[in-house]
């Protein structure tokens, strides 16, 4: 039978928090209410590496991590509290940044197709004439001595890269190359470490990493459930609107699409209409940035699915050009053939509108491609989830700025709003598909960490306000490009206060993600510099860091009432909720590395009796912890789902559901509640009985003037 949390709490395991001082943390987990820990990756990385995605060794845990001893440790303290262990892995790719340090590349540099590991990678050899191309020649890359001498390796020069490489990487990661454990073989090998935390009892469940970039997701997962004895396995995947999870062997996604739901709950779509650069043509944006992505950096991998359509390996270019058009045009991460196919069909039929001149190129494609054992269709339905990943969420994110909350994982920010009616259906049909599929609000990979989106999302109420502080902005600190402005300032808002290198990083990383005027490869020098002046004004010019503060004081209270409610509702909806590390107490973050960086748990350690005290200052971790230990101790009252109504005058400002005796209330748009006066007559429809806030600690009381007068939320429990 499959052991499954009520809870998991994220953490970052790196050389400076390593496992014997997470070990140490697991006291403070259990008294927030956590019930399982969740590791980030912690198998051998690449030196130095700060997030343990780029494993060099899959065989070994990461001695700077903590080594296996770190492990034990963990797992002996966490038993010991009762809590389980859940650890994040990596199947689709090994680092390669250092060669010396993964011997199955060395093996692989060293002899080439007679390596014992040659099977392990996804390389073309007839495109490198029987070597390794490696792309680290030219500029300031120069061929190092990390490297087999006279081995079946050859150095190119690293702008061949985006057209020239003949190894399958992560995304267009060249460091990062592709493991193929669709083989029974690569599969065993590389997971001997993992099997070995099951048998020996120290891991309960495992959050698989990109399982999209896999050959055959679904067996993968048939495979990993058989080894691991069905354990709870969750997988990062990113669904798209409306696009139905596959039915593998997993009990769902890490969270993205409720993360969505959540945002948009609380969120004042007709405001965002009214927003500056509201304009906004989300299918024809992303279908550039795709194709851009496709033709540029992603190139290799077109390429290489062109050459698994014949045997003579060539690279037609009508056929590259119609491959790289079907992948801009495809509306989700992927198919699965047999399943999928329509998202198939999809993308054929865009691609023949959009290209019509390709129409037989497309004819002769349509029977490879929809050909589930086909290489090129294989390796097909590999491509399109990184020309998504890469186009949308790195590319066009940056690019949208009228309300940037909505530009996050997983989410699809021409969609600005559900109604409460739409989120109750949502969430009625997650409780029946997907009951144990995790929730989050803050990953180590969302663009904005939840109270910034709080914020932010309050200027959809404010609209005004922001299109005011806006122009002001930019008569003090102009930049060359208005649209990036209001997306360089709404960060600003949402994080302040941040240091000024914080937002020098975050503006350097968002303007040459969005890739319009500048670039990472090819840095437009007076672009930045006008962009890094504007970061510069908002500390040393006093007129704008007071447009900053003023109208950081106007979504204060109501982004407290977003963070508060988003919080509440992300830890009682069906699913197991995860909190990302620090993220019980105020979480500004802004994109990675920054939402990575250093959490103070002693703080913490020493906020939660003050919190748990009723600290007014302190509510969201009393929120947190509240709501995480009702669900650790009293999981009876988490296992159904249904809406509970809301009557009188400012019913559309609540969103209340009742999950089997546990009632969740909370404030949506607390900006327009404020102006039309409060709660007023508005109560609730509760069941028969006396119910109780455990929020608060009072008697719970059906009229929300009342119920939420010392918080914009509740959580309430029969008496």
């Amino acid at each position: 039978m499959t052991v499954l949390p009520a809870s998991t709490y994220r953490v970052q395991v790196t050389a400076d928090l390593d496992l014997h001082r997470v070990a140490e943390l697991l006291p403070y987990l259990h008294d927030l209410g956590a019930d399982w820990v969740y590791l980030s990756p912690i198998l051998a990385a690449e030196p130095g590496s700060s997030h343990g995605y780029d494993v060099v060794d899959p065989g070994r845990i990461d001695p700077a991590r903590g080594g296996p001893e770190g492990l034990a440790a963990v797992s002996r303290k966490a038993r010991s509290l009762g809590m389980g262990v859940l650890v994040d892995i990596v199947p689709n790719h090994v680092g390669v940044a250092t060669p010396r340090e993964n011997h199955l590349w060395w093996d692989l540099l060293g002899h080439g197709r007679d390596s014992r590991y040659a099977g392990f990678f996804d390389v073309d050899w007839e495109k490198g004439d029987g070597n390794v191309l490696l792309p680290i020649l030219g500029d300031d890359l120069v061929l190092h001595d990390d490297l087999p001498e006279g081995g079946h390796w050859r150095a190119i020069h690293w702008s061949e890269a985006d057209h020239g490489l003949n190894y399958r990487r992560f995304f267009a990661v060249n460091t990062l190359a592709g493991v193929r454990v669709e083989d029974p073989d690569v599969f065993a090998a590389t997971h001997v470490e993992v099997k070995r935390w099951f048998d020996e009892g120290l891991v309960d469940g495992l959050r698989v990493d990109h399982p999209d970039g896999l050959r055959d997701p679904g067996g993968y997962l048939d495979s990993l459930a058989e080894l691991t004895g069905s354990a709870y396995v969750l997988v990062e995947k990113i669904l798209e609107p409306g696009e139905e999870m596959p039915r593998w062997a997993t009990a769902g996604t890490t969270g993205y699409d409720a993360l969505a739901l959540i945002d948009r709950v609380l969120t004042d779509g007709a405001g965002v209409e009214r927003l500056p650069f509201a304009e906004l043509d989300w299918p024809a944006l992303i279908r550039g940035t795709k194709r851009a992505v496709a033709d540029g950096i992603l190139g290799s991998e077109v390429r290489r699915v062109v050459r698994d359509l014949s045997d003579d390996r060539s690279e037609p270019p009508a056929l590259v050009d119609a491959v790289a058009e079907l992948a801009a045009c495809f509306p989700v991460y992927r198919s699965y053939l047999p399943e999928g196919r329509e998202h198939l069909e999809h993308a054929f039929a865009a691609a023949r509108e959009s290209r019509p001149d390709l129409d037989e190129v497309f004819d002769q494609l349509w029977p490879v491609l929809s050909d589930p054992d086909h290489p090129a269709a294989q390796r097909f339905q590999q491509t399109t989830g990184a020309v998504m990943a890469k186009g949308v969420e790195d590319t066009a994110f940056y690019r949208v700025s009228r309300l940037t909350s909505l530009t996050e994982v997983g989410a699809d920010p021409s969609i600005t709003s559900v109604s409460v009616a739409d989120f109750h259906e949502a969430m009625t049909t997650r409780q029946r598909d997907w009951p144990h599929a995790m929730t989050t609000l803050s990953t180590h990979d969302t663009k904005r960490g939840e109270d910034v989106r709080a914020r932010i999302t309050v200027l959809a109420e404010l609209p005004e306000v922001w299109t005011d502080a806006l122009e002001r902005l930019a008569a003090l600190a102009p930049l060359p490009d208005p649209s990036f402005g209001n997306l360089l300032w709404q960060a600003a808002v949402g994080a302040w206060p941040i240091s000024r290198e914080r937002l020098h990083a975050y503006a350097e990383k968002a303007m040459r993600e969005a890739g319009d005027r500048t670039t990472w490869n090819d840095p437009n020098a007076d672009y930045e510099d006008a962009v890094h002046a504007a970061v510069d004004a908002a500390f040393d010019d006093d007129r704008v860091s007071a447009v900053l503060q003023e109208v950081g004081g106007a979504v204060a209270a109501a982004g407290e009432v977003n963070s508060l409610s988003a919080k509440l509702v992300a830890l009682t909806i069906p699913g197991v909720p995860d909190v990302y590390q620090g993220s019980e107490l105020e979480e500004r973050s802004l994109v990675d590395p920054d939402n990575r960086r250093f959490v103070d748990f002693d703080l913490l350690t020493r906020s939660l009796e003050k919190a748990l005290d009723g600290n007014p200052e302190l509510g969201k971790l009393r929120v947190t912890s509240l709501a995480l230990r009702l669900r650790r101790d009293r999981r009876e009252l988490f296992g159904s789902y249904a809406p509970v109504a809301v009557t009188g005058e400012a019913a559309g400002h609540a969103v209340a559901f009742d999950r089997g005796g546990a009632i969740t209330v909370a404030t949506r748009l607390p900006v327009g509640l404020a102006t039309r006066g409060g709660w007023g007559d508005t109560a609730l429809e509760l069941p028969d009985g006396e119910w109780h806030d455990v929020l608060t600690d009072r008697p719970a009381t059906a009229a929300l003037e009342e119920l939420l007068s010392e918080l914009p939320v509740a959580l309430l429990v029969k008496s």
